[in-house]
C-alpha cells in the first residue's frame, strides 16, 4: 500500500479552500494530465460520486470516487471529506481536511493510501509511489492555494 500526506497552509477562509477543493470538476485544473468529471447523483455530501481521468490517450485511466464522509468547515470546526477509489487501477481511499486558523487562513491536510493494480506493482514501488504522490499532491496543493488566493484578492478589490 503507499500512504502518503501533504499539507499546505492557504491565505483564504477555511469555507472559501473547501468550496474549491469540493468542486470536483475544478481538480482537472490543478492536477496535470487530469480531467474531472461527476456522475449521477448527489453533487455534494456522502454518496457524490467523480471519475479523475489521468493520463494520455491509450495510457488514461480511470479513478472513479464516492463521498463516504462529509463534514464542512463551521466557524472554528474543521471539515472533512473522505472518499473510496473503487477503480480497476487505483483503490484505496484518500480524506482531506481543512482546517480554520487566525486571520482568515486555514491549513488543508490531504493523505491517500491507495494501491494500484496489478497489487504486485504496490509492493514492489510502493516508496517510490508514495513519493510520486506526495510530490504530486504538494503541486496540486499550492495550486489550489494560487487560485483561492487569487479568486479571494479579485473579489475583495484592491486593498
Amino acid at each position: 500500500m503507499a500512504r502518503f500526506t501533504v499539507v499546505q497552509e492557504v491565505d483564504a477562509p477555511a469555507e472559501a479552500v473547501w468550496g474549491a477543493l469540493v468542486d470536483w470538476p475544478r481538480h482537472g485544473d490543478w492536477a496535470p494530465l487530469t480531467v474531472v468529471r461527476t456522475v449521477p447523483g448527489p453533487a455534494e455530501g456522502v454518496g457524490a460520486g467523480f471519475v479523475a481521468r489521468t493520463g494520455v490517450g491509450p495510457l488514461a485511466f480511470d479513478d472513479p470516487m464516492t463521498v463516504v464522509a462529509w463534514q464542512a468547515p463551521a466557524g472554528d470546526r474543521p471539515g472533512r471529506c473522505e472518499v473510496v477509489k473503487s477503480g480497476r487501477v487505483v483503490h484505496g481511499r484518500a480524506w482531506f481536511s481543512v482546517t480554520p486558523l487566525a486571520d482568515r487562513r486555514c491549513r488543508v491536510v490531504w493523505f491517500e493510501e491507495v494501491t494500484v493494480s496489478p497489487r504486485s506493482l504496490t509492493r514492489l514501488a510502493g516508496p517510490v509511489l508514495s513519493l510520486a504522490g506526495r510530490l504530486g499532491f504538494a503541486a496540486t496543493l499550492r495550486a489550489v492555494a494560487r487560485d483561492v488566493e487569487r479568486d479571494l484578492a479579485a473579489r475583495s478589490g484592491p486593498r
